[in-house]
């Protein structure tokens, strides 16, 4: 059980991954998105989660610059992560994007390098070149993101490195047991996007009957939630007030009736594509 904010959950190759960071979906270039990564970093946390879709690898880059050189943290303590996007998969594609990515960053190594979506054809191509990068040194640990238990049987299926990371939508209303049960199965960490179902969970009854049974928000009992599932989870934020309140969660522990309680809400619904069937 991840028991602080820089504790680590440790990957079937042995690198150690913190058990929450601070994702950046659909954060815009510019100071704001600089000015959170740096709060995030100065509150405690050690993992940011960006991706070359999202368009601000320029920006996640320059903040953990700034952040290292005003002696805030060391480039090692730090878990960076990014992802290759549905178009430029391929094997010789998929390294030409991840160079086009680093060169934004600005970083000499990746922490976590994801395949974003399973696009049917390219994925197995796609993930040759992440064992290769791999295998580099390039980055230090491999995944994928959005895969279904079949994805995952496929891309297995004569690899040579197995995928460390599944990140996918995962929260009371999609608890996806089958998924997580086969990662935990199979040495694959499941993380967490979209925890808080992009603020729709924040008004379900349930969950703030349990958030003031323990003193505590909505969202922090879902984020305590994904952790007491062994899940690691990246809430989104750019205001510092809630980049503290969602990492508040280590004071408390959900019991196993609360914790049946939210698996309960599940109704297999995402907020975003079904990775089988998906068009971007």
């Amino acid at each position: 059980m991840i028991k602080n904010l820089q504790d680590t959950v440790t990957l079937h190759n042995g690198v150690k991954m913190p058990g929450f960071g601070l994702g950046v979906f659909k954060v815009e270039e510019g100071q704001e998105l600089v000015a959170a990564v740096k709060a995030a970093i100065r509150h405690g946390y050690r993992s940011i989660d960006t991706a070359a879709v999202y368009q601000n690898e320029a920006g996640v880059g320059t903040a953990i610059r700034e952040a290292i050189e005003e002696s805030l943290v060391k480039r090692e303590e730090l878990f960076v992560t990014s992802k290759l996007w549905n178009a430029d998969q391929g094997y010789d594609s998929a390294l030409a994007a991840f160079e086009a990515s680093m060169d934004k960053l600005g970083l000499e190594y990746l922490d976590l390098y994801l395949i974003h979506w399973p696009v049917k054809g390219k994925y197995k191509e796609s993930w040759r070149a992440l064992e290769t990068l791999c295998r580099e040194g390039r980055v230090k640990a491999i995944g994928v993101s959005n895969f279904q238990i079949h994805h995952l049987q496929d891309v297995m299926e004569g690899a040579e490195i197995k995928p460390m990371v599944n990140q996918v939508e995962f929260h009371p209303r999609l608890t996806q047991k089958e998924l997580l049960q086969f990662c935990r199965e199979q040495g694959i960490q499941l993380e967490a996007w979209s925890p808080l179902m992009q603020g729709e969970l924040l008004n379900d009854p349930v969950l703030q009957e349990i958030g003031a049974k323990y003193g505590k928000t909505v969202a922090q009992v879902i984020l305590r939630w994904d952790l007491q599932h062994g899940v690691i989870t990246i809430p989104k934020s750019t205001k510092e007030a809630r980049i503290i309140e969602n990492a508040s969660i280590y004071d408390f522990s959900l019991s196993e009736e609360d914790m049946n309680r939210i698996d309960a809400l599940n109704e297999n619904r995402r907020v975003g594509p079904d990775p089988d069937n998906f068009n971007f």
